[in-house]
């Protein structure tokens, strides 16, 4: 039920790269409109958002000119109260919009200062926060030198990308060209990706992921992924777990590094999914988004904890202190299936859970037809995914195998021609 009064404007709900948005970005949008009437921006016409939005606006949301042009008319018909958005290539448009209007959220300098590796990077060691070496190089030959100075094993990455999309370790000099290849060739729609690419010391340990809060510049975890990744030498995510319990929650080394972080990014009111290695010196901040996490981990954070975070990234954005408490302490864990050569979906079938335990979701990423290629292909290629509750991560894990045992597959290989 809607409780206040004015319309909050929501942008890239269904912007999801050949994947059905509704299981990615119901869960959000169905909590904005517990709090206000909503007006949808996006790319294409609503199609399951109509339940939610009062209207829609369909343009190109990769155009901030154009996003701000649509939303200054909004603005003459109705009284804005706030600038929501969860996808990363709309999020620069996004925060247009909210300097335009004057209100609390993201700006421009905030977005650009998180997208961009090479400025957060710079800002977050000017600031004490523990960091990778680092250097920017635009060719395979400078990339040679500067993993010289760094030793290796190294990392090489997009400056602006986000989901390990051209994220290679090179873990020797004869590596470094077709890694340099494949990081320069990966894109993101409505990102732009400058000629200077980041190589940067490899970190050991662990990844995890810190959704959090900011209001009035005070930062507050809500949830932590434990990230699952696939085979080197690429940061493929193939699942996450989040407890409700998670020590990481209120480690005070890794608190105090993300209240710094975000106070140097200039954060003062929005959502952020930041990722971190557990290395054998400390926590170390990879990068801090400024949004929500993908991957359903918000999802899994509401359902381990109670938590709604898609209530709590309206509040923060509309002037509302956010109340963040556990209603239940539950592990819930999702994995995606991956294809193992490149492949045509022909059809994507489930088998009857049955006796099986703590099984939430079993549920297709892609409709037939879509074309599956494995890294450096595509880095995010999945053709389903499966949720599980357990008592821990490896009741979790057990169950999540049960359930991957259900899901089948038919496809056509594709056949790469020289």
């Amino acid at each position: 039920m809607t409780t206040q009064d004015g319309i909050l404007l929501v942008i890239g709900i269904g912007s999801q790269k050949d994947r059905d948005s509704r299981p990615y970005r119901e869960y959000l949008l169905s909590a904005a409109a517990q709090r206000f009437k909503l007006w949808l921006f996006d790319s294409d016409e609503p199609t399951w958002q109509n339940e939610y939005v009062v209207g829609a606006t369909a343009l190109n949301c990769y155009d901030p000119e154009a996003v701000v042009e649509a939303a200054r008319a909004l603005a003459g018909k109705h009284r804005l109260v706030g600038m929501f958005c969860p996808d990363e290539g709309t999020l620069l448009s996004a925060a247009h919009v909210t300097e335009m209007l004057g209100l609390p959220g993201m700006s421009v300098d905030t977005v650009l200062g998180c997208r961009d590796k090479k400025l957060s990077r710079a800002r977050l060691t000017q600031a004490g926060v523990r960091q990778p070496q680092f250097a920017t190089v635009r060719s395979a030959e400078e990339a040679l030198e500067e993993a010289e100075r760094l030793e290796y094993p190294v990392v090489l990455k997009p400056r602006t990308l986000g989901s390990s999309l051209g994220v290679v370790k090179v873990s020797g000099p004869q590596e470094m060209a077709d890694a340099f290849t494949i990081t320069t060739s990966a894109v993101y729609p409505g990102v732009h990706v400058p000629d200077d690419y980041i190589i940067e010391q490899y970190l050991d340990g662990p990844e995890i992921s810190i959704d959090g809060a900011v209001f009035d510049g005070e930062y507050t975890p809500l949830f932590v992924g434990r990230k699952q990744l696939g085979g080197e030498p690429y940061f493929v995510e193939t699942g996450h777990y989040v407890s409700a319990g998670d020590p990481l929650l209120t480690d005070t080394e890794i608190l105090d590094m993300l209240q710094q972080a975000h106070a140097a990014l200039g954060i003062t009111h929005g959502t952020t999914h930041t990722e971190v290695k557990l290395t054998s010196r400390g926590p170390v901040i990879v990068e801090v988004n400024g949004r929500l996490g993908g991957d359903l981990i918000p999802y899994l954070g509401k359902l381990a904890t109670g938590i709604d975070p898609g209530l709590i990234a309206v509040d923060v954005i509309t002037g509302r202190r956010p109340v963040i408490e556990q209603a239940h302490a539950k592990t819930l864990g999702i994995r995606f299936l991956s294809p193992a050569e490149d492949l045509r979906v022909e059809s994507i079938t489930f088998g009857e859970p049955g006796a099986l335990e703590g099984i939430v979701q079993l549920a297709a990423a892609v409709p037939p037809g879509a074309e599956l290629r494995m890294p450096p292909g595509d880095f995010v290629a999945r053709y389903a995914f499966v949720v599980a509750e357990g008592a821990d991560e490896d009741e979790c894990a057990k169950r999540l195998d049960a359930a991957e045992s259900l899901v089948h597959l038919d496809y056509e290989p594709l056949v790469t021609r020289s």
